[in-house]
């Protein structure tokens, strides 16, 4: 990539995460320019340092949209037909990916969503370090080009994020999981209590630290999370389906005063706890793969998909071209305990394939 000072981006949504994304990338030297739906947003956000300016142009070189999910896809097909440069690079930030990545066929476009942001809302909460260790999943499809992975991986980085690559559909499938059904329990929590309190008042002066953990993402925006729960519905669903029967577990064993059940559950459930991985693997806990690949656009999509089936997750991406231009070389950091089985498929897809310790 060229240099900072001459990269210039374009943020479409000054909202948290937009506006945090615009902080990161000036804090490192680019020019960013802002649109919102509210004029008065990028008014106020260019007053307090947030842009450069309103108005983006043909030099633009990223593209990030941070609008609500429901509308990323006809923001995402405008924007690719406004900006004329093959080298243009379009990202979104949604937490929902399957529909939108579907329906952009653009080389040009690359679906992403960082695991990051606040119960805070609004530009004036965003934070420069806002991805800082946070994991930025990307969703890289048959038509992505590996410069195009590559440049946004690196651009990302630099913002200290943790890159994984997986596809959009286990994307939605383990973020349901992992985000959007907790925040639908958080609230659904913070409801119950709110009501009871109405006729118990100091059942909130009760709730503890527990229970102030468990309900602290029902403070965040709510206007985000129609969109994205209705986007990503069979997930969500079958998600809840599953934790439904978890729960009638549970309570059976109360009813039936199973002492074991309910014990096994928990301690279950406090060892899986406990063995969390944390937000990325130290270096010494991480094994490379150089893999030859020719550079044909799809070639990185089959990659990262064999990845993601064996749910190896990717932590680094680099691409060295051959000196003919029709081929190079990935070099990808994986988990170490994952290397030989990643390296292993990958061969059966008859790629080339080298370990580096």
């Amino acid at each position: 990539m060229t240099s900072r000072s001459s990269q210039r981006a374009h943020v479409i949504g000054v909202g948290l995460i937009g506006a945090s994304v615009a902080l990161a990338l000036r804090e490192r030297g680019w020019r960013v320019t802002g649109e919102d739906h509210d004029p008065t947003v990028v008014s106020e956000a260019l007053a307090a340092g947030v842009l450069d300016e309103g108005d983006a142009d043909q030099t633009t070189s990223l593209v990030v949209i941070a609008t609500p999910a429901g509308v990323v896809l006809d923001v995402a097909r405008a924007v690719l037909a406004r900006f004329s440069s093959p080298d243009l690079i379009v990202t979104d930030v949604a937490g929902v990916k399957t529909t939108i990545v579907g329906g952009v066929d653009d080389p040009r476009f690359l679906g992403g969503h960082p695991m990051a942001g606040s119960e805070q809302r609004g530009w004036r909460s965003a934070r420069a370090d806002m991805f800082r260790g946070c994991t930025w999943v990307l969703t890289p499809t048959d038509h992505t080009r590996a410069q195009t992975y590559t440049r946004l991986h690196g651009v990302l980085r630099e913002l200290d994020a943790n890159v994984v690559a997986v596809s959009a559909s286990d994307h939605d499938r383990l973020v349901a999981l992992a985000s959007h059904v907790p925040h639908v329990l958080a609230g659904a929590l913070m409801n119950e209590a709110s009501r009871t309190a109405e006729e118990d008042a100091v059942l909130l002066q009760l709730a503890a630290g527990g229970f102030r953990d468990m309900t602290r993402i029902a403070a965040g925006d709510p206007s985000i999370w129609p969109d994205v729960l209705i986007e990503n519905r069979d997930a969500v669903l079958s998600t809840l389906d599953s934790l439904t029967e978890r729960l009638s577990r549970v309570r059976r064993a109360i009813v039936e005063g199973d002492r074991v059940t309910i014990g096994s559950t928990l301690r279950d459930a406090a060892l899986a706890r406990r063995q969390l991985p944390g937000r990325a693997l130290s270096s010494e806990n991480l094994a490379y793969l150089r893999v030859g690949v020719s550079d044909q656009p799809g070639v990185l999509a089959l990659v990262t998909r064999a990845a993601s089936d064996l749910l190896v997750n990717i932590y680094d991406i680099e691409i060295a071209h051959g000196i003919e231009g029709a081929s190079g070389t990935l070099l990808l950091a994986v988990d170490a305990t994952q290397a030989d089985r990643l390296a292993g498929e990958l061969r059966n897809l008859h790629f080339s394939v080298a370990e580096e310790s």
